[in-house]
């Protein structure tokens, strides 16, 4: 879902001047930064509104906002499509939706560090699967061992969280290997503006039901639209900015840190706490894919 931006043209003497390497470096740093924090905070935000609106509606009305801002960017034209670009854009769509709602849904149940955590499984484990080596393997085991520590019985465990959780990393596993087919077949964003469009006309007749049977007050709607900008729109242009001043190597190890960047902001916004126990295994999560990505060769 990401596309290179040409520069903008020189509009004087100034402009002329590339910035210095520190300050690109900075500035792509500084873009990795907010779009974690924009895309966790949006999640946060979002969990406000689930007393009124449920995480149905706030998902519905971030697919909207994503709909919109994707469309702004990729400006697809839709009909041009073949039969041989729409069926992955279809399937791109409803995994979309379902990546979406299932994550909303375990955020729900289960706190958002660990729902992301869970989640991030999905991009571990694309990474890991057509790897050959025995760090990777290693890396898996770790992640793995993550997960059992995070799942373990006890009392208070939600498992249907848990297992929204991993469907929301399935999902995620699929919305990535689509969208590199789509990439192939459909130039630049018009494929993941469709895919998003798409997404957003489904979840229509989901809105107007979530909004007879519970009646949206401003603030929830308010909160589900600060959602869908700080989880889509905002994370997607960063995306743009960070990728043009930063190696992909380097962005993919920061991105390994957004499990992190959830509880800390599910800490800080929703007050849900986590015991060593859960620290441990985000951790183990968080360090198997840092150490496969730092150690793959580019």
């Amino acid at each position: 879902m990401r596309r290179t931006l040409e520069r903008p043209a020189a509009a004087g003497p100034a402009a002329t001047v590339p910035p210095l390497p520190q300050a690109r470096r900075l500035a792509g740093v500084a873009a990795m930064v907010g779009s974690g924090l924009s895309n966790q905070t949006g999640a946060a935000v979002g969990a406000l509104a689930f007393p009124v609106l449920g995480p149905l509606g706030v998902v519905a009305v971030r697919q909207y906002v994503a709909a919109l801002a994707l469309l702004a960017v990729g400006r697809p034209r839709l009909r041009s499509f073949t039969w041989r670009q729409w069926w992955p854009v279809l399937l791109l769509a409803g995994v979309f939706g379902t990546m979406n709602l299932s994550l909303y849904s375990a955020v729900d149940r289960i706190g958002l560090g660990l729902a992301v955590t869970l989640e991030f499984l999905g991009p571990l484990a694309v990474a890991l699967a057509a790897s050959r080596r025995r760090l990777d393997a290693a890396c898996a085991l770790l992640a793995a061992a993550g997960v059992v520590v995070l799942m373990r019985p006890r009392p208070a465990a939600d498992y249907t969280g848990m297992a929204l959780g991993l469907v929301a990393a399935c999902c995620w596993a699929s919305y990535i290997l689509l969208n590199r087919l789509v990439g192939r077949r459909i130039p630049g964003a018009q494929g993941a503006a469709a895919a998003a469009t798409v997404s957003a006309l489904a979840f229509l007749p989901v809105g107007v039901a979530v909004a007879l049977r519970h009646t949206p007050t401003a603030g929830a709607v308010l909160c589900a639209v600060t959602a869908g900008l700080l989880s889509s729109a905002v994370p997607y242009l960063a995306d743009l900015l960070t990728l043009r001043h930063v190696p992909a190597q380097t962005f993919g190890l920061f991105m390994s840190v957004n499990p992190v960047l959830a509880a800390m902001v599910g800490w800080v916004v929703l007050g849900q706490s986590l015991g060593g126990a859960e620290w441990s295994g985000i951790g183990a999560v968080v360090l198997a894919n840092a150490v496969s990505i730092a150690t793959t060769r580019t």
